[in-house]
């Protein structure tokens, strides 16, 4: 069921949101060569507690992290560990935190000192993407208003949209209805209403958009070996469009 948020639940959920973009910016300085992204993790969640909130993700059916570190070819949910960045790597980080009750969900994908022109330009239309996909979003559109503007900006740049992976409602549960999918047809999918609050995240690989599961059951890489971006910010729909809720 998609549930519409009260005007406190939405100053909730901004709060939450907002805590999980100072987090980001937190990490920021540290995103240097030689770092883990362990430690990225325990840096993450020591600033997440010290917000009176906690990491949405940890033991969320099992995960083991509070963040979601994935590097290069990983596009998603890759689980925290000994492995150090390098020069030239590209990160997506993607933070969940609970602020009384309420979640906030909000991934970013960063170049590691000297990226070539490659991820440059994976970073730049990744980007790019989410925002041209947030733009749609007004009451009276549609869910599928949003993925099919992605997928044609994506596709017009000659990226590979992963379509096994959606965005999401946000709420009391960091993932609630409806699926807000990176691809898709205008006009069709639910209507949407001042109140909703969703998450859009595209996905996007620098070349196929086929991708796998590795043995650990969580981390998603892209099946040539080519790099992946992810763009993420929960917004709720207002009456003249949308707020986004994970920004300052």
């Amino acid at each position: 069921m998609i549930t519409i948020k009260s005007k406190r639940e939405i100053e909730l959920l901004k709060e939450a949101g907002n805590i999980v973009y100072r987090t980001h910016q937190y990490l920021k300085p540290y995103l240097k060569e030689g770092i883990t992204t362990k430690e990225l993790d325990r840096l993450a969640e020591e600033f997440i507690r010290s917000q009176n909130a906690t990491p949405s993700f940890k033991g969320y059916q099992g995960f083991p992290g509070s963040i979601c570190t994935s590097i290069n070819d990983e596009v998603v949910h890759g689980i925290p560990g000994n492995r150090k960045l390098k020069n030239g790597d590209i990160i997506s980080i993607d933070i969940g935190a609970c602020y009384k009750g309420y979640h906030g969900d909000s991934a970013w994908s960063y170049p590691v000192g000297d990226v070539n022109e490659g991820i440059q330009y994976l970073l730049e239309h990744t980007e790019k993407a989410l925002f041209v996909g947030l733009s749609k979003i007004k009451p009276g559109a549609r869910i599928g208003d949003i993925g099919a503007a992605i997928e044609e900006y994506a596709t017009h740049h000659h990226l590979g949209v992963v379509k096994e992976l959606v965005g999401h409602g946000v709420g009391t549960k960091i993932h609630e209805e409806p699926e807000v999918p990176n691809y898709g047809k205008r006009g069709t999918g639910p209507i949407l209403k001042e109140g909703m609050v969703i998450a859009v995240e595209p996905m996007l690989n620098l070349g196929s958009e086929d991708i796998y599961l590795l043995d650990d059951d969580w981390t998603i890489k892209t099946d040539d070996g080519l790099p992946s971006a992810h763009f993420e910010h929960t917004v709720a729909v207002t009456k003249e469009g949308y707020q986004i809720l994970t920004g300052e």
